[in-house]
């Protein structure tokens, strides 16, 4: 009995350590109500916004939830990323919606197949933004996803925009570019990096727990 016990809380230990992981993973899989959930999650702060300042910090705590790397608050020149998973998607939706109404004067809501083609999206958008020395430093950039001793290449990779003029001190310029990874390529739980190579040789690595991403 004592053996039957332990094997029993041995189980249910691990079953709760499962749904401990899975609850702060990038959900690949959504369920209509979790869509449904995601949009709401993205609207509801949006109806409350009344002024710029307000809409401005809406969209900031948006893009800071599935950042990784360098938080640009604390360094504005840091190496980072943004995930446009399912959630990101869905939730910018609902910000949507919430502006339209507004706009409107009456409840806009997302055509059910616009939903349906986020929730079938076999692929994750990632958006770098990074700093360097000339206006031209990011073009050509190559970027793979480095998981323990997994390296993804890779789907697609975007033009990198020609550098901006950085304030302050630090890199003179600042760049950003997409690049497209297959869902079913990568572990979505797991801690991982983004390696990005630039032309001149240089190397820049974007840690990135995707236990913490939705």
């Amino acid at each position: 009995m004592v053996v039957q016990g332990n094997l029993v809380t041995g189980l249910l230990a691990g079953f709760f350590l499962v749904l401990i992981h899975s609850a702060f993973a990038i959900d690949v899989k959504l369920t209509t109500e979790e869509a449904q959930k995601a949009l709401e999650a993205g609207r509801a702060p949006m109806e409350k916004a009344n002024s710029p300042e307000e809409v401005k910090k809406v969209l900031q705590h948006a893009s800071m939830a599935t950042r990784v790397g360098a938080d640009p608050e604390k360094d504005a020149c840091g190496a980072s990323a943004i995930l446009r998973t399912k959630r990101y998607r869905l939730e910018a939706f609902g910000r949507q919606e919430a502006s339209e109404s507004k706009k409107r004067k009456t409840d806009i809501r997302m055509p059910d197949e616009f939903i349906k083609k986020v929730v079938d999206m076999p692929n994750m958008e990632v958006e770098v933004q990074l700093c360097g020395d000339d206006e031209y430093f990011a073009e050509g950039a190559l970027i793979e996803l480095q998981q323990a001793s997994k390296k993804v290449k890779a789907i697609d990779v975007g033009k990198a925009e020609r550098g901006r003029k950085n304030e302050g001190s630090g890199p003179a310029y600042r760049s950003r570019f997409t690049a497209v990874f297959a869902y079913e390529s990568f572990d979505p739980n797991a801690v991982s990096a983004f390696v990005v190579n630039l032309q001149d040789g240089k190397e820049i690595r974007i840690p990135a727990d995707f236990s913490k991403v939705k």
